[in-house]
This record gives structure tokens, C-alpha cells and sequence, in this order.
């Protein structure tokens, strides 16, 4: 027998809001510190039993980054992550995200100031969402910002390299 594979569908359940705005033909995306400070993600939490997925979504921008605004109902991409863990044998634990768009319409002062609401530009975001992460999960973070463009019908301006 083969060694087993955890599938997407078989990790816990994460949801996650993709917020941004339009800089005329451009965007935006608003990124928050995670829990310890020292990486950049998009707000994100768990499901609730009294909300729909999308609903969780948009209390978790409102929570962490400050931020209202329309959120689209369906995810538009599940992507997955790691937490450092204390109940989980080697202190890791991996998650499915379920990423919605949310069009941001105001931002006051988060409930969670340690979260420092931040602005960036595409290629920024891809960059900043990379720092600090194994190759997996940096590549899963800027697949998010590269789909999100794509849904929303926004060219990706590439740095040269």
C-alpha cells in the first residue's frame, strides 16, 4: 500500500477574504501581520455556524484589517496553509482556504491594532506573501494574488528580472 495523502477536502476549513481596490486600471490588496508579526497573509479565520462561508470571510476583514465592503458569495479559490500548533505531533498543522473577493469600501482602525492594515501593489503582495515562507506555501499565497487579478480581469504587470 502507498504512503496516504491528505487532500484539500480532508483538512480543516479555513476562509479567507481577498480584499482589494481599484487604482484606476490597477488594484490593490489589503495584507495583515499574522499572529506573531513576522509574516504577511490575507484576513482569515474560521468558519461560523451561524454565517455563511463568505459571511465568516468578511467578519474576519472587518476583525483584523478594518476593512467593509462587497463581498463576492462564492469563493473564487481554495488554497492551503501551516500553523505552528501545540495539540499537533511535530506542531504543525495545514489548512484549507476557502478565498472570496472583497471590494473594500472603508477601512477604520481594526479591532486587532497589532494586525497593521497594510495597502499593496500586486507584485508587491506576491513578493511580501513569499517572505519568511517555505516554497509551498509562498507559491500558494501568490497564486491567490495572481488568480484574484484574473478574476477581477486585471493584467499582471510582471517585473522584469
Amino acid at each position: 500500500m502507498g504512503a496516504s495523502r491528505t487532500t484539500r477536502s480532508t483538512l480543516p476549513l479555513r476562509v479567507a477574504a481577498v480584499c482589494y481596490r481599484r487604482r484606476n486600471s490597477h488594484a490593490e490588496f489589503l495584507l495583515v501581520n499574522t499572529n506573531g508579526g513576522s509574516k504577511w497573509t490575507f484576513p482569515k479565520g474560521m468558519p461560523e455556524d451561524d454565517l455563511s462561508h463568505s459571511q465568516a470571510a468578511e467578519r474576519e476583514a472587518m476583525e483584523e484589517a478594518g476593512a467593509t465592503g462587497i463581498i463576492e458569495p462564492r469563493h473564487f479559490h481554495i488554497y492551503t496553509y501551516s500553523k505552528g500548533v501545540f495539540w499537533q505531533n511535530g506542531g504543525v498543522q495545514e489548512y484549507a482556504v476557502k478565498a472570496f473577493l472583497m471590494e473594500v469600501q472603508r477601512t477604520r482602525n481594526p479591532e486587532e491594532p497589532f494586525r497593521n492594515p497594510t495597502w499593496f501593489a500586486p507584485e508587491e503582495a506576491r513578493v511580501t506573501l513569499a517572505k519568511g515562507r517555505e516554497v509551498k506555501y509562498a507559491r500558494e499565497l501568490q497564486t491567490v494574488v495572481d488568480r484574484a487579478l484574473d478574476h477581477l480581469g486585471i493584467a499582471r504587470l510582471v517585473a522584469a528580472r
